[in-house]
């Protein structure tokens, strides 16, 4: 006998948990990495010092110029064959977005703090901070309202590109999906049912980011 729709849909709720929890573990390390690296590099990217420029923007322009599609191959099918270096499919996962994650949120503290007018750098010198007391105690905390809601759009961001990474063999929401869809293809409307309940997933996770980022916006420049 057929299954109903809402049969589908109560047999199909575990898988697609489990997959939404490996969506959700990518995209949360992601971030926390993506931050962490990101504010380094975009400390890097604002250095006075030629070397450090150039080395950014090397990493910058190597990584947006390639599609993260190709660096997720790269890593997990080329890296075997050129330097006998075997990574996960998780692993890679996490080493692409997280580079790619780096790069958007090191441009989004470079524009930060390249914005703030230069008297504060100058007074912070004239007190006779450090470099990194400079950055820590006057640059950032007035450069933080800028850069979180841009940083927040680009939380989505990791979220959504994360789908990408059930091309190389990660068991997310998609992959999960798509197991299901394959499992009932005697179903006519099983596609239907299954993508039209993952959309509403992605939409769970990402549009109280939007919310978020958009009140913080409002809230910060009102």
């Amino acid at each position: 006998m057929a299954l109903s729709a809402y049969e589908l849909l109560a047999r199909s709720l575990p898988q697609l948990g489990e997959g939404l929890w490996a969506t959700l573990k990518i995209s949360l390390v992601t971030i926390m990495f993506s931050v962490i690296l990101g504010t380094g590099f975009g400390v890097l990217r604002t250095s006075r010092r030629f070397v450090p420029r150039l080395l950014s923007g090397i990493v910058l322009e190597l990584v947006r110029s390639v599609p993260i599609l190709v660096w997720l191959f790269f890593f997990f099918f080329g890296l075997p064959i050129l330097f006998d270096v075997h990574l996960s499919a998780f692993g890679s996962a996490l080493l692409v977005l997280s580079l790619w994650g780096m790069t958007e949120i090191g441009e989004i503290v470079r524009g930060a703090l390249q914005s703030l007018p230069k008297g504060q750098t100058e007074a912070g010198k004239s007190l006779g901070l450090s470099g990194p007391q400079l950055l820590v105690y006057v640059l950032v905390p007035q450069a933080l309202r800028r850069m979180v809601p841009p940083a927040i759009n680009v939380f989505t961001r990791i979220v959504m590109t994360s789908s990408l990474t059930v091309l190389v063999g990660v068991t997310e929401l998609i992959k999960s999906g798509q197991q299901i869809i394959e499992r009932h293809y005697t179903l006519s409307y099983a596609s239907v049912v299954i993508y039209g309940l993952m959309a509403l997933l992605y939409f769970a996770l990402c549009y109280p980011l939007s919310v978020f980022s958009r009140r913080l916006e409002r809230r910060w420049t009102g």
